[in-house]
């Protein structure tokens, strides 16, 4: 059953109602760490039992308060849901790190939750290294959640906007070889699964790597979601370790490919040809590009090949997919690395994946739209029509491509200007807010670079870099749509 027919009130509820079931699964995780921190005796169960158990009060409140007397969504309802549960989740996630011994304030603690359930990876704790265990548990936790439910909305929510051209990435498809569950809960279920064994595959390869089992754990949650954060302030650094950053390097790599493309191939489906370009396109960029600052290093620095490599791969792989991980200051390599790295915090992943950024699949379709352009100067007369894989692009997923592109670039800029007047500077305003935006983590600059974090910033500017965050991971359409009166007509 639609939504369609309900009354005003079971709307509200059907948006606020689902919200309620999140929070008792935050009390439950929360519980968990309870028990963890009773056995590792660091000193955080206190902070953990209390937010535990009002957050789950919160929950049956609104469980109870909000049951709607019909169920079923539309499309608006989703979209509003989505957005809500990203600006409320991270409130009540926050909770214990504010109780903590070591309690960050309000903004801290809000921007610290909204960099991981958004698997930004941008943080404001230093001394990572003596925090408490289950503290940084917690982080870890929370970003690998929000990377399984970044795919979520990838696949179901954002598609059915019909802007930025994520309607090619549609499910219900006209080609029935597409689909290849007719439930969403079948999909759902080996989403999950795929997710769980990836990790598993992660935490596996880092502990032969020489890890502990508690780092394996934790930074395999962060690489699998592309979060980024560490158990360390050294980042992968600390452990100055090839096979650990090469390890890395695939399993980010990995990430940042659509799931849906493992879920095809699990199931020995033809993979279709628009996801395949999109792939292929990802895995060659940072191919060439990781190639090529490995060259750099090597005759600048005289640094040798294989080492220039593995750090040159490692960290264009961890920007270039979001996930925002540092083995070393990799803007100390020169100016023009440091502008390359700048310019690789817009790219992204693959759509379909818990990386964030503009995406692959863009960049291409803006790239076809070029081609076209300058065919058409030489030949005027000649009928082109831009393609995208197999499939020939309609004007509306070509101009939806463009509106994309408008409104990240604006969005970026406007950020950057609110950080100004916040009292940042313009080289950190306009690193931090496209790091925010695309959710990388680590920006260009001596305060919020790979050797930095965002704690000195002022409260105001952690605020707005919050909120940059959530609109960056809600693709920013989701958010510019709700400000929109047609929307709710």
């Amino acid at each position: 059953m639609t939504a369609k027919g309900h009354s005003a009130a079971d709307r509200r509820n059907l948006v606020i109602f689902p919200i309620g079931w999140l929070l008792i699964v935050i009390a439950l995780a929360e519980m968990l760490l309870v028990m963890v921190s009773m056995s590792l005796l660091d000193g955080e169960a206190q902070a953990f039992l209390v937010s535990s158990v009002g957050t789950f009060m919160l929950g049956v409140a609104i469980i109870v308060t909000f049951t709607p007397t019909r169920y079923g969504m539309d499309f608006r309802q989703a979209v509003l849901f989505v957005t809500t549960a990203w600006v409320v989740v991270p409130f009540v996630a926050a909770v214990p790190l504010m109780l903590s011994p070591e309690g960050l304030s309000v903004a801290d603690a809000y921007f610290e939750t909204v960099s991981a359930v958004t698997t930004t990876g941008s943080t404001v704790m230093s001394g990572l290294d003596n925090q408490p265990e289950t503290v940084l548990l917690w982080r870890s936790l929370m970003q690998w959640v929000g990377g399984i439910g970044i795919i979520g909305m990838a696949l179901v929510i954002f598609p059915f906007l019909r802007l930025g051209g994520m309607q090619l990435f549609k499910l219900e498809s006209s080609d029935r070889s597409e689909k290849l569950f007719y439930r969403s809960g079948q999909l759902a279920f080996a989403i999950f699964a795929i997710y769980m064994l990836i990790t598993a595959a992660c935490i596996l390869a880092y502990r032969i790597g020489g890890m502990s089992w508690f780092d394996a754990l934790n930074h395999a949650f962060t690489t699998v979601c592309t979060g980024g954060f560490s158990t360390h302030d050294a980042s992968m650094g600390y452990f100055d370790n090839a096979f650990i950053d090469w390890a890395s390097v695939f399993f980010m790599a990995a990430s940042g490919i659509p799931f849906l493309t493992y879920v095809r191939l699990a199931r020995r489906a033809q993979s279709s040809s628009r996801v395949e370009t999109q792939v292929v396109g990802f895995l060659l960029f940072l191919s060439v590009v990781s190639f090529a600052i490995a060259l750099w290093l090597v005759i600048v620095d005289g640094i040798p090949f294989a080492s220039a490599l593995t750090q040159s791969a490692f960290n264009v792989v961890s920007v270039v997919t979001t996930t925002g991980y540092a083995t070393q200051d990799y803007l100390a390599w020169g100016t023009p690395v440091a502008g390359m790295f700048f310019l690789l915090t817009f790219v992204g992943g693959c759509t379909g994946s818990t990386a964030g950024g503009i995406k692959i699949f863009r960049f291409q379709v803006l790239s076809r739209m070029i081609s076209q352009l300058m065919t058409r100067q030489s030949f005027p007369h000649a009928i082109i029509v831009p393609r995208y894989g197999a499939r020939a692009l309609s004007d509306e997923e070509v101009a939806s491509v463009c509106v994309f592109f408008f409104l990240y670039i604006a969005t970026w800029l406007a950020v950057s200007l609110l950080l100004q007047l916040a009292g940042v500077d313009p080289m950190t305003a306009l690193s931090g807010s496209i790091t925010a935006l695309s959710n990388v983590g680590p920006g260009i600059g001596a305060v919020i670079g790979p050797a930095g974090n965002f704690a000195s910033l002022p409260d105001a500017a952690k605020w707005i870099l919050s909120a940059a965050m959530l609109i960056g991971r809600l693709e920013i359409m989701t958010v510019f749509v709700l400000v929109v009166p047609a929307f709710y007509r």
